[in-house]
Formats: C-alpha cells, sequence, structure tokens
C-alpha cells in the first residue's frame, strides 16, 4: 500500500459546539425518561451488553511507516475488555431489529489524550457497528429521529417526518435493510467504524474482521438471548478472534470525510489482532466480568491526540457521550493491573 493521502479536511461550523450540546442534552432527556421508566440510569444508546469478554490486542510487525503512530509504533500487545451490545436505549429482545455494537477498550496506552482532565488516561477505545455508512447525513437528523422513535409511538412517524421531511423514507429504508437484516453469530460478523479518525497524519476508518470462528459448543435456542448464548457456547471452548483493519483516506470523492452517508473505496490494510481468550462468560467470574465492563464508557474520544475523531457526526459523538456518561455515574478508566 501506498502512502495515504494528506490532504483531508473537515468542515466546521462556527455555532458547531453550541448546537452540538443542544442536541446531546436532547440524547440526555430520553436517558433520564428511560431511568425514570426503569428505575435506573443507563446507557443513552447499546443499553443492552451481552457480554463483556476479556481481550488482547496485538500490534503486528512490518506495519509500513505511515501507520507507526502511537500504540501501533511497533509490536506488541495490551490488555483490553470487549463489549458487545444491542444499538437501542431498552433492553430488547434479540429478535427485534436493531444495531449490533463492538466496543473495544485497551489499556497501557501512552501519550496525551483527548478528552480535558483525562489527559493521563491510559485506554483507548474503538467502536463499531455492522454497517461501513449511516444513513443521517447530519447529526441533528440522527438525533430527532432517537428522540421520536423514544417517545409515543403514535407520534413517532410524524415526527420523524417533522426532523427528516422528505428524505424520512429513504432513511428508514436503509435503517430496515441495516438493522433488519439476520445475524445469526456477532463473532462470525465484520464491524465498521463507519466514522474516520485520524491516524497520526492520515485519515482511516477501521474494521474488526473475524477469524475463523469457532463453532458453539452447544445449539444455541432462545432467541431473545441469542447473541450472548452464543458467544458464550463459543468461547468456553476456544478464542474468539479479530483483525483490526484500517482503510486510509485517499480523496473527497471516493473517502468523503464529512458525508457520512458514504460507503469508503479504498483498500484496507491489517494492523493488529484482537483475542479473546478462552473464559466462561457463564461463571460467576464471568457475570461479574461482564457486570464491570458495563460501568465502563466507551467513547472514540478516549484516545490519543493523533487519533482524533473527525467528521461532524464524530464531533458531535464528542458532547454526547460526555453528556451520557456523566449522567449514569460510568466508572473511571480502568488500567491494566484490573484486566484478569
Amino acid at each position: 500500500m501506498t502512502t495515504p493521502a494528506t490532504d483531508w479536511k473537515e468542515v466546521i461550523a462556527p455555532d458547531e459546539p453550541a448546537h452540538f450540546d443542544a442536541l446531546a442534552a436532547q440524547l440526555r432527556e430520553v436517558q433520564r425518561a428511560r431511568a425514570k421508566s426503569h428505575g435506573s440510569v443507563s446507557r443513552g444508546l447499546h443499553a443492552k451488553a451481552h457480554v463483556g469478554l476479556r481481550a488482547e490486542l496485538t500490534v503486528r510487525d512490518g506495519l509500513p511507516p505511515w501507520a507507526r503512530v502511537g500504540p501501533f509504533a511497533a509490536p506488541g500487545t495490551f490488555k483490553a475488555w470487549l463489549r458487545l451490545s444491542n444499538g437501542g436505549a431498552v433492553h430488547a429482545s434479540d429478535k427485534a431489529p436493531d444495531v449490533r455494537g463492538f466496543a473495544l477498550k485497551v489499556t497501557g496506552v501512552g501519550g496525551k489524550k483527548l478528552i480535558p482532565g483525562m489527559e493521563d488516561a491510559p485506554t483507548m477505545d474503538f467502536l463499531a457497528i455492522l454497517t461501513q455508512s449511516m444513513p443521517f447525513k447530519k447529526p441533528a437528523d440522527f438525533v430527532g429521529l432517537v428522540v421520536a422513535a423514544n417517545g409515543p409511538k403514535w407520534l413517532a412517524l410524524p415526527r420523524i417526518l417533522g426532523v427528516l421531511g422528505l428524505d424520512t423514507f429513504r432513511v428508514l429504508g436503509v435503517m430496515q435493510k441495516g438493522m433488519g437484516a439476520r445475524i445469526e453469530s456477532l463473532v462470525e460478523e465484520t464491524f465498521y467504524s463507519v466514522l474516520p479518525i485520524r491516524w497520526g497524519d492520515a485519515a482511516v476508518k477501521y474494521s474488526f474482521a473475524p477469524v475463523s470462528p469457532p463453532a458453539p459448543s452447544a445449539p444455541v435456542t432462545n432467541p431473545h438471548t441469542r447473541y450472548a448464548d452464543d458467544v458464550r457456547a463459543r468461547v468456553s471452548h476456544a478464542p474468539l478472534r479479530w483483525t483490526l483493519r484500517v482503510q486510509p483516506f485517499v480523496n473527497e470523492a471516493q473517502t468523503p470525510i464529512e458525508d457520512s452517508t458514504r460507503q469508503w473505496d479504498s483498500p484496507w490494510l491489517d494492523v493488529a489482532d484482537v483475542t479473546v481468550p478462552v473464559q466462561d462468560p457463564a461463571s460467576d467470574a464471568g457475570t461479574a466480568l461482564t457486570a464491570r465492563v458495563d460501568t465502563f464508557s466507551f467513547d472514540p474520544w478516549h484516545a490519543p491526540v493523533e487519533f482524533r475523531p473527525l467528521g461532524a457526526m464524530m464531533r458531535a459523538r464528542s458532547h454526547a457521550y460526555r453528556d451520557s456518561t456523566i449522567e449514569r455515574g460510568a466508572a473511571k478508566e480502568p488500567t491494566p493491573d484490573v484486566w484478569s
């Protein structure tokens, strides 16, 4: 792979911070409304964790010079935690159409971090879902749909029409196609960042591609908890593996920074391997680990400055994730010594 182009750029409106604060406040109100009806505060989105797992990220040798940045500067292995989830604001059955999430928290990562007050935090987060693009053209569209979907059901479509106008049916069609796809096992799927980040001087999107998934040790029969049950039936007897790949910016036509509706068109580079060692998530220790991982906050802005998230959608996430984390009192960033 040749050295990627570095002439990428963001388009930042002068009133963005105030606008994104207002959007984050709307999502926080959804979170608070859910807390009132359920008796406790959970994540505004990705509320249902299937499982929390110990993992390791191993950086590959022989990366091209442009990719040797931060924790990827040299071969090495980092302790990590993996959280697999559904994307909704409620703990719904796995039968329901939904976004499925992959969140990896890598610890032992040095360098100055992005979030004010957390510059010395030892972590870096990677967040991914099952699609390579989003149907939303701007953050307000996404937030408007989330707010509408979590209000009175009979008002949902009129409220979505009020936000998206004639684009409503395109957005709902794309969402139905992605969320309605039948996924038998999260272990066998590729997850994508959807949105770009810096990678040193380059800009990239990333993905996690499964490697030789082991078969489950027993049939998975409960459709409501099938994703957690499936992971347990595999990782209890064999490790799970994914390859972390990055896809670099080429030019604005093929790899647009600000257009989250576009799938990028550039080659992938394998940079690291994620391994989930054999463990028993159904044991008392495994259940406790899932509960502990669920207290963590996973945020693309938990990263060294060389890996700053890019684009309006990512900039809006900075405001929303911070509010959500504060609202539910998420745990402090973990250190490698609490991995086991």
